[in-house]
């Protein structure tokens, strides 16, 4: 039996688990594009997000200064992810991972490897060859992928502690465009599944949940909405909403009405 969930920020059915460590929130939030450090900083409270992803190669990586994005992450509050966001190899990927762990951060690492610079689409051999580099490196890669249950299979095979397929390209705001793809990978694999890049509104957030993924991670859903820290509330709701209504099972679809109030035993 599970629990009645109580408020919108409270999984109830088991922890949210990424490399063996264990949050609370299913929603992962990214720092770009935002107009400035404050809105981020008040959006990513707001969403009430754990897991921030940091890219490496686009911020300044000393938290002494103000005007570094690093300054207004405390991280004794939030689990900060190192992101390769930007690299177009897999060599670049992986120094850019390494950077990051010599700078301080954790052993996680949310690898991508850009394929082409029009769509953003990775690069699903460099993204292979760099997971099988960092894994033996004691890396934890989360990888961004497409939505393509091969690519997710191999990436699990190579070690990844978590596979982390599209729902459309990044920043497109297009939301989930292949809920059967998304679906199978999410049934085939054993690792978690964390849906990531296209997602554009609250909507786009539940559907996607409602797929049985383990988690949501966005970036330009929030910073390009005309209220920012507006739409991480409504996000962190649509997170929690669309678990809740894929634990709880929906009704079947049919193509007749079925009446809702039993008609056995009216008065004629």
């Amino acid at each position: 039996m599970t629990a009645i969930l109580t408020t919108p920020d409270t999984d109830f059915d088991t922890p949210f688990t990424l490399g063996g460590r264990e949050f609370r929130s299913r929603l992962m939030v990214g720092t770009g594009k935002y107009r400035d450090n404050a809105t981020m900083a008040t959006a990513i409270e707001a969403s009430g997000a754990e897991i921030v992803t940091v890219a490496v190669r686009r911020v300044d990586l000393d938290r002494r200064k103000e005007e570094s994005i690093l300054h207004h992450l405390p991280t004794e509050r939030y689990f900060l992810l190192a992101n390769t966001a930007g690299c177009y190899t897999a060599d670049e990927a992986v120094r850019y991972a390494r950077l990051a762990r010599e700078a301080g951060f954790n052993e996680f690492v949310k690898l991508e490897v850009i394929g082409d610079r029009e769509t953003l689409l990775p690069d699903t051999e460099g993204l292979l060859q760099a997971a099988r580099t960092l894994v033996k490196e004691g890396f934890t890669v989360l990888a961004y992928s497409n939505d393509d249950l091969i690519t997710a299979l191999r990436l699990e095979e190579a070690g990844c502690a978590a596979v982390m397929p599209l729902a459309s390209p990044i920043g497109s705001g297009l939301g989930l465009l292949n809920p059967y793809g998304i679906r199978t990978i999410k049934r085939r694999l054993t690792v978690p599944v964390v849906v990531d890049a296209g997602v554009g509104t609250a909507s786009d957030a539940c559907v996607t949940m409602e797929q049985g993924v383990d988690g949501i991670l966005m970036n330009t859903a929030l910073a390009e909405a005309e209220h920012p820290v507006a739409m991480a509330h409504a996000m962190r709701l649509a997170v929690a909403a669309g678990r809740a209504a894929y634990l709880a099972g929906r009704m079947p679809r049919r193509e007749i009405a079925v009446p809702s109030s039993p008609t056995r035993g009216m008065l004629g």
